[in-house]
């Protein structure tokens, strides 16, 4: 089932978000819902809190269909970074939550990411490029920060008040 995706700013994109305790069938028809709602926006990644659920659950899916790669669809209970490289990747960032607007953020080009998968297992994978950068933009969610967070006060300011505007004018239809 497609969820709703909450726009920024909104006070539940800002929260530091739980640890998922045990995996249950509801916490694995989320991570579907999640799943569907990602494509049909369409984006590369979601993050829980970003439909209003304050657990540490992301799913993302970076192939690119156009480049004939299979879809790679990742579930990631609570994601963490093992570690990161000192080499840096610039990428132009967006968020399903901030639509339209996109701005180049700094991130490390290699992490190592430890998570749960729907099954329950423990999952280990070094990510790089574009994967590094879509798994860390998601694990930020879970500790309530946005990519705009990483820009300059001016420039955040400015696509805040182009968000309240989104709002303001889809609230009235």
């Amino acid at each position: 089932m497609k969820r709703n995706i909450l726009i920024h700013p909104d006070p539940r994109l800002k929260k530091l978000c739980e640890p998922v305790p045990d995996l249950s069938d509801d916490l694995r028809v989320l991570a579907d819902d999640m799943l569907e709602t990602m494509y049909d926006a369409p984006g590369i990644g979601l993050a829980a809190p970003q439909i209003g659920i304050l657990s540490r659950l992301i799913v993302l899916d970076c192939a690119k269909s156009d480049n004939g790669e299979e879809a790679r669809p990742l579930v990631m209970f609570n994601p963490r970074v093992l570690a990161s490289s000192d080499e840096r990747n610039v990428y132009e960032e967006g968020c399903l939550s901030i639509p339209d607007q996109y701005a180049d953020v700094e991130r490390p080009k290699l992490v190592d990411v430890e998570w749960m998968d729907a099954n329950g297992n423990v999952q280990r994978e070094e990510f790089d490029g574009l994967w590094a950068t879509c798994v860390q933009h998601e694990i930020d969610h879970l500790d309530g920060k946005l990519f705009i967070d990483y820009l300059k006060p001016l420039k955040r300011q400015l696509i805040t008040r182009k968000m309240v505007k989104f709002k303001r004018d889809r609230a009235r239809g």
